[in-house]
């Protein structure tokens, strides 16, 4: 998804669209400091909500509701409104299924996998309000192509150890080991178990 948010700022950016380029920049980069930070409070401090099993927003849920959605609209952008909109909700829709793929991977509970979701959304259409109140600019069709293709090949290259750096952040903050991650609570709860009780197959 990193990938696919800067190719929407390099598509913005060639066409000229300065206003849209540091709106989407703000925005996207904004929440994606939400959510580091989140984890980083979590990691470092076990600063979360106990009561909706919330130990930070969900970094995937979030990406997915503020990329997917814009990808649809921008390539979209020359056809009438009714089907740039049309094209974003069928954009949200899936990144529904995004956030609903972490929650059943046991990756996040339910209010981290919702709350990522909400910030990806509320990205997404801040960013549609602000564009469809600007003249519409034309994409360079050849470089959306070739974004696309360098996304594909994107999808099959190792992973941003981004879990890794949020560990060495806190510990860097707290000037002590990291706590459990977010994305390893089930893996370590079960640790736990085995700890408490040896004969636990």
């Amino acid at each position: 998804m990193l990938p696919a948010a800067t190719a929407i700022a390099a598509w913005l950016l060639a066409a000229r669209a300065w206003r849209s380029f540091w709106v989407w920049c703000l925005l996207f980069g904004g929440a994606l400091l939400l959510v580091a930070a989140s984890k980083i409070a979590f990691v470092g401090w076990g600063i979360g909500i106990e009561t909706l099993d919330f130990k930070g927003f969900s970094g995937h849920a979030m990406r997915a509701a503020a990329i997917i959605p814009l990808l649809f609209y921008l390539v979209l952008q020359q056809q009438t409104p009714q089907i740039r909109l049309t094209a974003a909700v069928f954009g949200v829709c899936f990144a529904v299924l995004v956030s609903l793929s972490r929650v059943l991977l046991d990756f996040h509970s339910v209010s981290e996998a919702v709350s990522g979701w909400l910030m990806g959304t509320s990205v997404c259409l801040a960013f549609i309000w602000q564009a469809e109140r600007l003249p519409k600019p034309s994409l360079n069709r050849a470089l959306i192509t070739a974004s696309f293709v360098l996304l594909l090949a994107a999808s099959f290259a190792r992973p941003v150890p981004t879990q890794w750096l949020i560990e060495e952040t806190a510990q860097l903050l707290t000037g002590h080991a990291a706590m459990a991650a977010p994305s390893h609570r089930h893996a370590v709860e079960k640790s736990s178990e085995r700890l408490e009780n040896p004969r636990t197959p």
